[in-house]
């Protein structure tokens, strides 16, 4: 009995020695990483203090986000409905003016939400930037600066047909960073803002009124002078060529197989297009020119075949013959 006694008490004896030992080592653990979950707790307290202000902070750029609502609308109701307002002075007061706008209301938000900044430390940061910045983002800074001076000045408008480093297409928006075609065959043209400053650009749409024109050859033996006045009675009746300015019909080059006379006329292009235009034309001149008997020559090649003479001349078999 008494050594069954002492194996119980030994036994608790070590029990006790392993936990205490256990409770050391979790002791040492816990004041081991104690400066972490000290440094924890005191990031957790300073977000939970700083909430309140993150979120006057994003109630600010609410408020500023509106009121660039509010600047769009107001020159878009002050300046879109005057005759004498350019299209592309609202676009670059909407989208400049609405930049800065928001640019203000971030930086009134990082002053409320981080304590200590300013912006002239923002300023500062740039500055030390600047170079590095440049280099980085000189494409993108041109494109802006090009953007804003297309606008400015205004050379074409959305709507617009234009034609830039042989790429054509109707102008459906320009923007900061570029200016977006629409080409002919239902494909989108994304033009950088720097090329287009940068480049010849033809407009199309420039003018109400175009110029179309064609060649159409006649025949060496037939009369120009007939063909001219066949070619103007056309153009005279046709309702969509304008009488001034004046259409013409001349002599322009003497070709190999023809005689190429040069039809010009003007059209109003609310009224037609080009494309649409020149093929009437162009039906009702060669329909008049069979009537009348005007020959519309191609070109024709005559082939010569000389037969050797040192070459026997083989009789066919049927020559002797005679038939009854």
């Amino acid at each position: 009995m008494a050594e069954q006694t002492n194996n119980l008490s030994d036994v608790a004896q070590g029990t006790s020695q392993m936990i205490h030992e256990a409770g050391a080592t979790v002791i040492a653990h816990t004041s081991k990483y104690n400066d972490a979950y000290t440094t924890i707790d005191k990031i957790m307290d300073s977000f939970w203090e700083r909430v309140p202000y993150f979120c006057i902070a994003l109630i600010v750029l609410v408020i500023f986000w509106l009121l660039s609502k509010v600047f769009k609308f107001f020159i878009s109701r002050t300046l879109e409905n005057r005759s004498y307002t350019r299209q592309n002075l609202v676009l670059v007061l909407n989208r400049v003016g609405t930049s800065v706008i928001i640019f203000f209301g971030f930086l009134i938000a990082m002053v409320i939400a981080i304590p200590g900044f300013t912006p002239g430390q923002l300023m500062s940061a740039l500055g030390i930037g600047s170079v590095a910045i440049g280099f980085a983002f000189k494409d993108i800074f041109q494109n802006m600066l090009s953007g804003i001076l297309i606008l400015l000045g205004e050379p074409f408008r959305i709507g617009d047909d234009i034609i830039v480093n042989n790429m054509e297409g109707t102008v459906e928006d320009i923007q900061i960073r570029a200016t977006f075609l629409r080409s002919y065959d239902g494909r989108r043209i994304v033009i950088p803002n720097a090329t287009v400053y940068t480049s010849p650009v033809t407009v199309n749409t420039a003018y109400q009124r175009r110029r179309c024109e064609f060649i159409v050859g006649i025949g060496y033996d037939d009369d120009e002078q007939k063909a001219k006045n066949i070619i103007n009675a056309i153009l005279d009746k046709n309702r969509n060529v304008l009488s001034q300015p004046g259409f013409t019909v001349n002599v322009t080059a003497l070709a190999d197989f023809s005689v190429n006379l040069t039809v010009r006329w003007w059209i109003d292009t609310t009224e037609t297009n080009i494309a649409a235009s020149v093929s009437e034309i162009q039906a009702e001149v060669k329909q008049a020119f069979n009537e009348h008997d005007i020959n519309i020559p191609y070109p024709v090649q005559e082939v010569k075949v000389h037969r050797d003479q040192n070459l026997p001349y083989m009789m066919p078999e049927n020559s002797g013959k005679q038939t009854s």
